[in-house]
């Protein structure tokens, strides 16, 4: 079975800076797209990045210019480097990746992710 898990989450005051990674372990020979996705209480899951096999990214509105993501085939990684965090980034977050066009993690529970905390 394939599995993510996402790590790097904390707690960090506005204007801080955080690097959250998602290994995918198990038998894999390639990955398409890979995404990040974050869940404040109360709202609903939310893409927040993307990107390609290729390297072409996508990014919500509200992170662009402060999120980067990024990935490393070798180690089936993707990585999301957050700058000038703000409180309204305060969510879980997780990981998603696809494999011959099927998400790895469907339905509504993904798993305990990674609690990202920006205090004002």
């Amino acid at each position: 079975q394939v599995q993510l898990v996402e790590s790097g989450g904390g707690l960090v005051q506005a204007g801080g800076s955080l690097r959250l990674s998602c290994a995918a372990s198990g038998s894999i020979l390639g990955i398409n797209n890979m995404h990040w996705y974050r869940q404040a209480p109360g709202k609903q899951r939310e893409l927040v990045a993307l990107i390609t096999s290729g390297g072409g990214t996508t990014y919500a509105n509200s992170v662009k210019g402060r999120f980067t993501i990024s990935r490393d085939n070798a180690k089936n990684t993707v990585y999301l480097e957050m700058k000038s965090l703000k409180p309204e980034d305060t969510a879980v977050y997780y990981c998603n990746a696809v494999v011959d066009g099927r998400p790895l993690r469907v339905g509504v529970n993904w798993g305990q992710g990674t609690q990202v905390t920006v205090s004002s």
